[in-house]
């Protein structure tokens, strides 16, 4: 993969690169959006880039790419290109759009780091960007190619044919094709793109993950509503538009299925741990093992503010009862009610099926502790696989 003489460079600066990846990322955003402000108004999230998580996202992408090569040169980190792929696949993002994040990235790079900047340097770190946008671009034509359209082509117009409240700030809305033509195929635990053209002529995406399982008749997508200012970011302007303004019989542009976080089909056990909005995609899990009528163990885990502020809430249980031998564990920081737990989720007390395969999704705090408890009870650090809702920040925390 990467050639010994730029390993060697690499590896010798990468503390330097690593050190300033940050100021890197924060100046590379600044110089993109000024030579191409339409890819933040209709591409880039605004409000992870006003909180920062996109930084911290790229940073920590690269730092790991870049490690990785320079420890193993001669693999790469597919599972980290995969989650990524999918999710610009899900954005259409094309080729020719590499070579400008090329472009302003290493503009920033000189910049930062000025004369330590070889000639031998800027072509070792060349090759590091090529080898993982090229990498990306591959797996991206790939699912490109399995969605039939055309690279980055990956919209189409649904409609909106109904709408339930869940809770104080969760709503489900149904949707369909609006063409008519049959709605495309997606694996459990896969999101959908969704786009709006908000009040100031912005069109702003978001990822929401499919609610309903694959052979479901109806397509779900649940949405909460975004609060803000928080750590996570400023109030959510797409959530809370499809909230004030989307009902029945409305029109929404929503690219096809992608995700790398699918359930795989397996005589295994199951864990599905959710937290919050989490458990969207382990509904759609939870209903695929429910309808194709897994046999083995199933363990259901939520944990949430309050069984009122739990999306889905029936509807997860109810799923858990139609599996033979499955069971759900629910944990609320107030208002817990008989046979539920209090406070944070913890497993001490739940059993786990030796072989399990466990997927996670929540808040990155979350995922980590939840993960801590599985591998203390045996469960191979393989064997678990998680979702970010946003920009993947496990790797910026590492």
């Amino acid at each position: 993969m990467l050639s010994e003489k730029s390993t060697e460079t690499v590896r010798a600066t990468l503390p330097a690169v690593g050190a300033a990846i940050g100021d890197i990322t924060e100046l590379f955003y600044t110089k993109l959006f000024a030579a191409h402000p339409e890819l933040l108004r209709d591409l880039f999230n605004r409000g992870n880039q006003n909180a920062g998580l996109q930084k911290q996202a790229l940073a920590g992408s690269i730092a790991a790419f870049a490690t990785h090569l320079v420890a193993q040169p001669d693999t790469r980190p597919d599972v980290m290109l995969g989650r990524i792929a999918h999710k610009h696949a899900s954005l259409g993002v094309t080729r020719d759009q590499y070579q400008i994040v090329h472009q302003h990235l290493f503009e920033a790079i000189v910049e930062v780091l000025g004369e330590a900047v070889t000639p031998e340097v800027a072509a070792a770190w060349d090759e590091v960007y090529w080898l993982m946008a090229n990498a990306l671009i591959a797996i991206e034509e790939r699912l490109y190619a399995e969605q039939h359209v055309v690279a980055g082509d990956v919209w189409r117009e649904w409609t909106v044919t109904g709408r339930t409240e869940e809770t104080a700030d969760c709503t489900t809305f149904s949707i369909a094709p609006a063409d008519g033509a049959p709605a495309p195929a997606h694996l459990p635990g896969q999101y959908v793109s969704v786009q709006v053209e908000l009040p100031d002529g912005a069109r702003q995406i978001r990822q929401y993950s499919l609610s309903s399982a694959p052979g479901s008749p109806v397509r779900t997508i649940t949405v909460k509503r975004v609060h803000g200012p928080s750590a996570a970011g400023p109030d959510g302007e797409v959530s809370n538009h499809l909230h004030a303004h989307v009902h029945a019989g409305d029109t929404l542009r929503i690219s096809a299925p992608y995700g790398d976080l699918v359930l795989q089909d397996s005589a295994a056990p199951v864990l599905l741990a959710s937290a919050g909005i989490g458990c969207t995609p382990m509904l759609s899990m939870l209903e695929h093992l429910a309808d194709t009528g897994h046999t083995a163990p199933v363990t259901v885990l939520h944990a949430d503010r309050s069984p009122a502020d739990h999306p889905l809430r029936t509807d997860h249980r109810a799923l858990t009862h139609k599996l033979p031998g499955a069971s759900a564990h629910f944990w609320y920081e107030e208002a817990a009610e008989p046979g539920d737990g209090e406070g944070l989720m913890d497993l001490s007390a739940v059993p786990v099926a030796p072989g399990t395969q466990a997927y996670l999704c929540g808040p990155l705090p979350f995922m980590k502790s939840v993960r801590e408890q599985l591998i203390a009870k045996g469960v191979r650090a393989g064997d678990i696989h998680y979702e970010v809702f946003g920009p993947d920040l496990w790797l910026a925390s590492a």
